[in-house]
Formats: structure tokens, C-alpha cells, sequence
């Protein structure tokens, strides 16, 4: 009985060992295989997930968990996005975790703000506008825009403006109507956000943004 009961342990604790180690696997995925299986993202993301053109957004260095969700949403309809049909659906959630562990791992390049725009856009960016409501971006995001990885809010210092004003556009859109961006969260927190700022205070926060040089 002794014997059975320890051969019967010991295979369970090696059932564990190796569901664990692949939920692990999971969780931080594989840098070397992400690369092989971004290759089809580099003509529009870049080699190295610094995209050149302002419409797609630069993935490199944005946060694993953030570009693991991001990348799952569209895949499962949560989030539609026209330019990536068909780009990940066949894609499993390893296929998703090693891509985002791939673009995770490189350097984002800076970017610049304009001029004209900065003290609006730090001033939003800083400290929200109180009179609506509108929380101080850095409060997730952090001061230097370098996001809050576990927890999930992308490091956003050196994106493309165009990208960041486009996007909180569709969130202020998805507050009211399902058509814009609805994948956010339940608490709505960017929906309700963005449904607050006008265009001319987007513009700013998104052009400020894009000055944050971001940190390796």
C-alpha cells in the first residue's frame, strides 16, 4: 500500500511539475520563438517592432502582458481592428505569448513632440483635467510614459502620436457605441476618459506622448 501510494504521489507530483512549468511557459513565453513567428508582423510592425509608418502602432518594448491581451482580443473578435484581419487567427495562446515576448524584449525608439502642443499635452498628461473629471494619464501610465507592466497598462513613451490621438478617438467612440473601442475593460476607465477630452486635448496628450523618450 506504502508503495503504490508513493508511486501514485510521485506521478501526480510530475503531473504538476510539468503543468506548472507550462503555465510558466505561457506566462513569459519565448523570446526566440516570438521571432520566428513574427515574421509575418514585420512588414507593417518593422524587424524589431519599431514600426515607421504613424498608422501602425510601435510594439516593441509595450508590456507582455499588455500586447498578450491586445493580440488575444483581436484574435477572439474582442477587439476588431480591419489592418490585422486574418493576421492572428489561427494563432494558439503560446503562438501569441512568444510573439509578445518577443516584441517585449526590444528597445522602442523615441519620438517628438510638437512644440505647439507640449504644455497642453503635459499638463493633461500631468494632471488630468480636474473642472471634467479626466485623471492624469502618468497615474497609470507613469510619468515618464513607462507604463505599469504587471498590471497590465503599456508603456506608451515614444509611440506614434497619430497612433495614440487615433485610438483615444475610438475609445471616446466606444463609450456610447459599440462600433468604436470596447475592449478596455469593465471598469471603462479609458472609455470614460477619453469621452471627456476634445480633440484639441488628445491631440496634445498624444503628441506629448510621443516625446516621452521611453527606457530600456
Amino acid at each position: 500500500m506504502g508503495i503504490l501510494m508513493f508511486q501514485s504521489l510521485s506521478k501526480f507530483s510530475i503531473a504538476l511539475t510539468l503543468v506548472l512549468a507550462g503555465d510558466q511557459a505561457m506566462a513569459g513565453g519565448d523570446v526566440e520563438a516570438g521571432q520566428a513567428k513574427a515574421a509575418t508582423c514585420v512588414a507593417c510592425h518593422g524587424v524589431d517592432g519599431n514600426s515607421a509608418v504613424p498608422a501602425f502602432p510601435k510594439l516593441a518594448g509595450l508590456g507582455h502582458k499588455y500586447l498578450l491581451k491586445q493580440m488575444k482580443d483581436i484574435r477572439d473578435g474582442r477587439r476588431p481592428v480591419a489592418l490585422m484581419a486574418g493576421q492572428v487567427d489561427n494563432m494558439s495562446d503560446q503562438d501569441l505569448a512568444d510573439i509578445a515576448a518577443f516584441y517585449d524584449a526590444q528597445p522602442r525608439t523615441g519620438g517628438m513632440a510638437d512644440p505647439n502642443k507640449v504644455a497642453l499635452g503635459r499638463k493633461v498628461y500631468l494632471a488630468g483635467i480636474a473642472e471634467r473629471q479626466v485623471p492624469a494619464c502618468s497615474g497609470c501610465h507613469s510619468p515618464t510614459g513607462n507604463g505599469n507592466g504587471p498590471a497590465g497598462y503599456p508603456s506608451l513613451g515614444g509611440q506614434h502620436a497619430e497612433y495614440i490621438a487615433a485610438q483615444l478617438k475610438m475609445f471616446r467612440k466606444g463609450y456610447e457605441d459599440p462600433t468604436g473601442r470596447t475592449n478596455g475593460g469593465e471598469a471603462k476607465i479609458m472609455r470614460t476618459t477619453a469621452f471627456r477630452m476634445s480633440d484639441m486635448e488628445i491631440e496634445a496628450v498624444a503628441s506629448y506622448i510621443a516625446g516621452l523618450q521611453p527606457t530600456q
